[in-house]
């Protein structure tokens, strides 16, 4: 299977164009959110900047400050799962082409990503210092202050980060698939039907 290059912000088309199995290498801006944000976002809260057709990384990075800029020393993302309760509503309220961490997300989630057209990109766990190696540079960086540095969100320029789409805008969810072959399995074995 090739490997598709995708650049973010994308449209809708690029969106549909992705199916679950996809590999990926993806450039371009991507915004980083983990728990307070997502909080912040679902309580009404407003973005500093747009973020449709973005992708939304689920990580806290850490970073450090030289000078006047900021740099990346570690960027491995979260699991995903936690944020289930706000995804939905924050994908139909500000329209990201993808959500991207590890492990995947629940059916509310799955949902909102058929509706309104994004995927779930999978990223590999423990590689954090690896990851950080295709951030390219940080743009920006809000609500620092109120949050702190992993919990603020990081605006940052990846260049050909590997990714799989693992949910897509059509609703299927490699994870579910799995869930449905192990519990079939899981029933053989124990000899049930």
């Amino acid at each position: 299977m090739a490997v598709k290059h995708i650049i973010s912000p994308f449209d809708k088309n690029e969106i549909k164009k992705l199916k679950a199995g996809d590999q990926i290498t993806l450039s371009g801006r991507i915004v980083t959110a983990r728990d307070q944000i997502h909080k912040y976002l679902a309580s009404k809260g407003k973005l500093p900047i747009d973020i449709k057709g973005h992708v939304i990384y689920h990580c806290g990075p850490v970073v450090i400050k030289k000078g006047n800029a900021w740099s990346i020393i570690a960027a491995g993302p979260t699991t995903s799962i936690r944020e289930e309760p706000y995804e939905a509503a924050i994908i139909k309220k500000f329209q990201p082409g993808a959500i991207m961490g590890k492990g995947g997300m629940g059916k509310n989630t799955l949902t909102a990503m058929k509706k309104f057209g994004c995927v779930y990109l999978s990223i590999a766990g423990g590689a954090a210092i690896s990851i950080a190696r295709h951030i390219k540079k940080v743009e920006a960086v809000y609500m620092l202050e109120e949050f702190g540095q992993p919990e603020a969100m990081w605006i940052l320029n990846v260049e050909k980060l590997p990714a799989l789409v693992t949910m897509d805008s059509h609703g299927r969810s490699l994870y579910e698939g799995i869930r449905e072959r192990s519990e079939k399995r899981f029933y053989k074995l124990i000899d049930k039907k």
